[in-house]
């Protein structure tokens, strides 16, 4: 089953996990929106800035830090994904209860992982 995935701090830089995911997700089947500081493109993907009204999000996976989150519960919950990956370096308990709070799954764990050991 497809999940339709936005990816939080996307980045053009291959390096960078949140690249690689969006590559990974693609090459599993999954559409994929991405949100970073900068327009611009992951093969396919689109990243846009700001925040977007996207619709039928069933899953949100985070790679910017705790830091960087004020905003997002706000965001999230106008979107209402069904749930929301935590990726290391990402996690906040103030926003995973809040999200817990209205329904949203939380997982704190890696999407790369999670594609590769068949999870995701």
């Amino acid at each position: 089953m497809s999940k339709k995935t936005l990816v939080i701090g996307a980045s053009e830089k291959p390096d960078r996990y949140s690249n690689m995911a969006i590559r990974r997700l693609r090459a599993a089947g999954h559409p994929v929106v991405a949100l970073g500081l900068k327009e611009g493109r992951v093969e396919d993907v689109d990243i846009q800035t700001g925040y977007p009204a996207f619709a039928d999000i069933h899953t949100v996976t985070l790679y910017v830090g705790p830091q960087h989150q004020d905003a997002l519960f706000d965001y999230l919950g106008g979107i209402h994904p069904r749930r929301v990956i935590f990726n290391p370096g990402t996690e906040n308990e103030s926003l995973m209860e809040q999200l817990r709070s209205v329904g949203v799954e939380v997982n704190e764990a890696c999407t790369l992982v999670m594609l590769s050991t068949g999870q995701y």
